[in-house]
């Protein structure tokens, strides 16, 4: 691997580099810069292109790259100012005006100004070529917002409601109009910066930019020389030269870099932990536990009743579109996950039994009365011969019709977690006779039949959570793009579903925030009595990190590289 250091070897570089500010107060200030933080990720990125990601392949590498008017502060949830300097509201709540940052360029050096914004904004979220989950977020009651450039630093969004979690959602990526526009035009933005692009055509704001890919190796970032942000002393950042991401689909694989050094962060489950924690003194890193996991582990059944336009043929076989329609099937198989045994086994006892979909850790937002599916295979079997399902003597689970129960279950490769809980579900699922076929493909692969092909029966899968509900208005919507059971929906499939819309579309209306909880409770309590995605466990966010980084602050929100720009290598 390429070690990508800047040797600051003369005054003359030093001066290049940075401002001569930065380098007045000590000879400490020049010992932060320099350096690489090296991590791993367990798959490529399916794209470079933050608007149309749906998969942590890619946004967990372009979040390096972008950034929005907003930040959300890692300690205190709270909203700060980012590329907006600052920002006011009109009386009515519907007009906000943003006061943009004259500082900021490219990585490329160009100048970012409002019509940059705009673009982002009129051009590629609100594209009905372009399939972005923003525009769900960025979409109340079929309405979009009005955005308008008042100068080359200031931008008006005019709201066709109130809505609530505004601020938190300007920390949508801004994307360059000077590269992209021709894309646009030309229809072609769908396969803009793909995998195959010249690291040099990327080009964000953000403390990082992409110089090297390597599919099934690495990934190498280098420090943006016109990054806009300083420290708190007035020092330039990032203190870093660069980042390096292995990509490393073997999680074992990974836990051996990590403890002979070649890997400064690991994140560890719960069965890691007695591994790692002996080893602290010795490998010179800590272990942090910082609480709950803001994301979800699930099972998701294809209630698509689409069709393949091409083929004709249906996305799900109708026969299995029956049973995963049914709610009483999908209860059973709620029944028959043991979350406590995975949880004891997989976990060391460092999880969190899971019937919401929002985590605990939203602390405010987590509605805890729930309906609760504590393992009980009796119980499975019940609700099961009460919709007309039979094991014969054979010991296989029959429908109505006098057909076996049999499926493909899907996880992603490295995801070791998801792998462990697949096997015990699969075990139960057994003990009530059904057959179940365990299927791993490359996560990308397994993102392509959730989002584009649909022709999957269920899935294990996971998605991140934290900060405001509306947030997963992609996934719940009816017609969101990553409502992943039965997506797009022209109409409410259901009337639970027809329901759940109203919720959204009233709560992110709602300013006060105890009568919208009102709202997002209800959601909770329907989706656990309906069960589109059947929860397991959330796992407790543990890493560990190399003890030569400062300025190091892992927070249960942030994690670890919530303030990567500031982090520096202690000499």
């Amino acid at each position: 691997m390429k070690d990508i250091r800047i040797r600051l070897i003369s005054v003359f570089l030093v001066i290049l580099l940075f401002p001569l500010t930065s380098y007045a107060a000590s000879p400490e200030l020049l010992s932060k810069y320099g350096g690489t933080f090296v991590l791993s990720t367990t798959s490529d990125p399916k794209s470079f292109n933050d608007i149309i990601a749906k998969e942590t392949s890619t946004s967990t590498v372009t979040g390096l790259i972008f950034e929005g008017l907003t930040t959300i502060n890692a300690f205190t949830l709270k909203v700060e100012p980012n590329l907006a300097k600052s920002w006011n509201i009109s009386e009515d709540g519907l007009t906000w005006t943003f006061y943009l940052r004259e500082d900021v360029s490219w990585n490329d050096g160009i100048r970012f100004t409002a019509d940059d914004v705009v673009f982002t904004f009129n051009e590629l979220i609100y594209n009905d070529d372009i399939p972005s989950s923003s525009r769900d977020i960025f979409t109340i009651d079929g309405k979009t917002f009005q955005v308008k450039k008042i100068d080359d630093y200031t931008v008006e969004f005019k709201l066709p409601v109130k809505f609530a979690p505004f601020l938190r959602s300007m920390t949508q990526a801004i994307l360059p109009k000077h590269k992209l526009e021709k894309t646009v035009r030309d229809k072609t933005f769908n396969f803009t910066w793909g995998i195959d692009t010249n690291p040099k055509e990327i080009v964000g704001t953000g403390p990082f930019k992409l110089t090297d890919y390597k599919p099934g190796e690495r990934l190498v970032f280098k420090r943006n020389p016109y990054y806009w942000k300083n420290s708190k002393e007035g020092e330039s950042l990032p203190y870093l030269d660069g980042v390096i991401y292995l990509i490393v689909q073997n999680p074992d694989t990974a836990i051996l870099k990590f403890l002979d050094g070649e890997i400064d962060y690991y994140a560890l489950n719960g069965n890691d932990f007695p591994v790692f924690k002996p080893e602290e003194k010795k490998g010179n890193f800590t272990v942090y536990e910082t609480g709950p996991s803001f994301g979800t582990n699930f099972v998701v059944f294809n209630q698509n009743q689409g069709a393949n336009p091409k083929t004709q043929k249906p996305f799900v076989e109708p026969q299995k579109l029956k049973w995963f329609t049914n709610v009483s099937f999908r209860k059973a198989v709620a029944y028959a996950i043991d979350r406590k045994k995975i949880i004891e086994i997989l976990n060391n006892g460092l999880g969190y039994e899971q019937f919401s979909p929002i985590s605990q850790a939203d602390g405010f937002w987590y509605n805890p009365d729930v309906k609760r599916y504590d393992y009980n295979l009796d119980e499975a079997r019940k609700i099961l011969m009460e919709a007309g399902f039979k094991v014969g003597n054979d010991g296989v689970l029959k429908d109505p019709d006098g057909q076996a129960v049999e499926f493909n279950l899907y996880t992603n490769a490295g995801a070791v977690e998801r792998l462990q809980i697949a096997g015990i579900i699969e075990h139960d699922l057994e003990q009530l006779g059904m057959k179940v076929n365990f299927k791993i493909l490359e996560f990308n692969t397994l993102v392509s039949k959730l989002t584009s092909t649909f022709e999957w029966d269920a899935i294990i899968l996971g998605l991140t959570g934290g900060g405001d509900p509306h947030f997963g208005n992609n996934v719940w919507m009816s017609s969101g793009q990553l409502h992943m059971w039965y997506p797009r929906q022209e109409k409410p499939a259901t009337e639970w579903e027809k329901r759940i819309d109203e919720i959204f579309t009233q709560g992110v209306q709602e300013l006060n925030e105890d009568k919208r909880k009102v709202f997002y409770d209800e959601f909770q309590a329907i989706v656990a009595d309906k069960l589109p995605l059947i929860y397991t466990v959330l796992s407790s966010n543990i890493f560990a990190v190399r003890n030569k980084f400062g300025n190091l602050k892992p927070t249960n929100f942030g994690g670890v590289l919530h303030n990567i720009e500031e982090i520096y290598i202690k000499k």
